[in-house]
């Protein structure tokens, strides 16, 4: 059967509703919501430094899952940029009000699976070395630490394995395709 669409006749020119039908009796909508692939998932990880290099990495625990280390971040929210997310996610998970220099530096993409799964990795710098983060999400982190970049604890969230891995230079993890952004009149590891 080949679709074709749900014709009203005569000279009507307006859009069809319902989208496309499969020709037949008892055929399937090509629009039917079942057969659609999940909505793709549009995320941002930060990696917070200090002066010093050391990465804010948390420890998450968050019910359902394997308990991880990640960085802060989580999901842009529409109208929001990534720079705009990446502050809004540590400020949400981690308390630290003051972020500086923010700019995205790769994306990742998680392939193959059933839903796609695009991460950017946001750069940003504490406004004082002295912040320190809090716990306003108890039940998805129980700690945060800074960590050197080299140091990490392991086993790292998946996405955050990712952006890290394109942070250190390093090969994608499996399952990851990285995008390094281009970058002018900057020094892309500036503050490693």
């Amino acid at each position: 059967m080949r679709a074709v669409p749900w014709h009203r006749g005569g000279d009507d020119q307006r859009p069809l509703r319902g989208g496309l039908r499969t020709q037949g009796t008892g055929g399937t909508a090509v629009t039917d919501p079942s057969t659609r692939r999940p909505a793709p998932v549009v995320g941002v990880g930060a990696l917070l430094l200090r002066s010093d290099g050391a990465v804010l990495i948390g420890h998450r625990i968050k019910p359902g899952e394997p308990e991880s280390w990640c960085l802060p971040g989580g999901h842009v929210e529409a109208g929001e940029t990534f720079e705009a997310a990446a502050a809004r996610e540590i400020a949400e998970e981690t308390g630290i009000q003051q972020v500086l220099d923010t700019r995205v530096f790769t994306l990742a993409l998680r392939v193959g699976g059933d839903r796609t799964h695009v991460t950017a990795g946001v750069l940003a710098r504490v406004g004082s070395d002295e912040s320190s983060a809090s716990l306003p999400e108890p039940e998805v982190f129980d700690r945060w630490i800074w960590a050197r970049p080299t140091e990490l604890p392991a086993p790292l969230f998946p996405a955050s394995a990712a952006l890290l891995a394109a942070w250190l230079d390093e090969p994608a993890p499996e399952g990851w395709a990285l995008y390094p952004a281009a970058v002018t009149g900057a020094q892309p590891h500036a503050g490693r």
